[in-house]
């Protein structure tokens, strides 16, 4: 092989290397479903989760990582405008964990998962059309005292 055979399967390798970058990354941004883990150590994995427009339905997965119970260590995942999360996670403290401490049918949920404990997995399913492109989303968990630091944002992409 000489010197310009060796630099041309080079340029290809890039090539190649840069195409299939790009093209898992366009997998990626199309994605329909996210899972997001959760820790006995009240901790998301996850800050941000981006929600392509062109989804019919968008599904979170919530993977409870840790080993607690879910009466000592619960977690779930509500979706809601920035804005009404306090009031969200208000009604939902008096709902109660049998409620998975979300009010029932409390119209600023855009979508919750059941409470679940260590090892236990739960799924919501919403319609990324109820995102308003002006408003602030967030996810949060809404067992008491989780959601200060058990939080991210949910932008629509």
């Amino acid at each position: 092989m000489n010197k310009y055979t060796h630099l041309h399967w080079h340029t290809l390798s890039i090539l190649a290397s840069a195409f299939f970058g790009l093209h898992q990354y366009a997998l990626a941004a199309d994605s329909c479903e996210v899972t997001v883990e959760a820790t006995d150590s009240m901790t998301f994995t996850t800050k941000e989760i981006a929600v392509p427009k062109s989804c019919k339905a968008f599904s979170i997965h919530l993977k409870h990582t840790g080993t607690m119970s879910k009466n000592i260590m619960g977690h779930n995942l509500v979706v809601s405008k920035q804005t009404d999360q306090q009031p969200v996670l208000q009604d939902g403290m008096k709902a109660g964990a049998s409620q998975s401490f979300v009010k029932p049918q409390d119209v600023r949920v855009l979508a919750f998962t059941a409470l679940i404990g260590g090892g236990e997995q739960a799924s919501t399913t919403f319609s990324p059309a109820k995102l308003e492109v002006t408003a602030n989303y967030v996810f949060f968990c809404s067992f008491p005292g989780h959601a200060s630091v058990m939080k991210g944002a949910i932008k629509l992409i």
